[in-house]
């Protein structure tokens, strides 16, 4: 596994910005389940219009690739899941940035992030239900078997604090219970 500095490059930057944001994806499964290799960080942030120029100046281009202020902004606009990305140009390690849009799961996810302690910072993370439900639908568009370990590492060494109601609820309402079953069956 990399430096674990790595992870804390862009969240000591939001903390410090007060950007509210949580971190999911590869990173997060490694949180709540086994260790693995992972190239980047996965982050959901709500970033307004006003703040772009700000946040720009959190990630100076000495350091960071940053996205000019335009491609910012009409991602910010985008009606759903607007993206751009940020590299620490000495490592060349990549942070994903996810916008908060109006979807009903993400904004839960959000609203429910849990901070924890790691590598000396401190991180939001996202609801464990978030990162396999996420997990469990990127499995379906490109069944990549990675994502059903990811899962099955979270549900064996998190499985004390998942609320599989609401897990199970959310599956069948996205379609996703032939993916669920599988990740089950690992």
């Amino acid at each position: 596994m990399q430096d674990l500095n790595l992870f804390t490059l862009y969240t000591e930057i939001l903390n410090k910005q007060n950007i509210p944001y949580f971190v999911t994806g590869s990173v997060a499964s490694i949180v709540y389940g086994d260790p693995r290799l992972t190239h980047d960080i996965d982050l959901v942030i709500t970033l307004r219009d006003i703040e772009v120029i700000e946040f720009q100046k959190a990630f100076p281009s000495d350091e960071f690739y940053c996205p000019p202020e335009e491609i910012i902004r009409t991602e910010i606009n985008r009606s759903a899941r607007g993206h751009f990305n940020l590299i620490h140009n000495d490592t060349g390690f990549k942070a994903d940035i996810y916008l908060t849009g109006k979807e009903e799961l993400q904004i839960w996810a959000m609203q429910n992030s849990r901070q924890i302690d790691f590598a000396g910072s401190k991180l939001n993370i996202a609801p464990p239900e978030y990162v396999i439900i996420k997990k469990l639908e990127f499995y379906k568009e490109g069944n990549a078997q990675k994502h059903l370990m990811d899962i099955k590492s979270i549900t064996t060494m998190s499985s004390e604090i998942i609320d599989y109601n609401f897990l199970e609820t959310k599956i069948s309402e996205r379609g996703l219970k032939q993916e669920w079953d599988a990740a089950l069956k690992m």
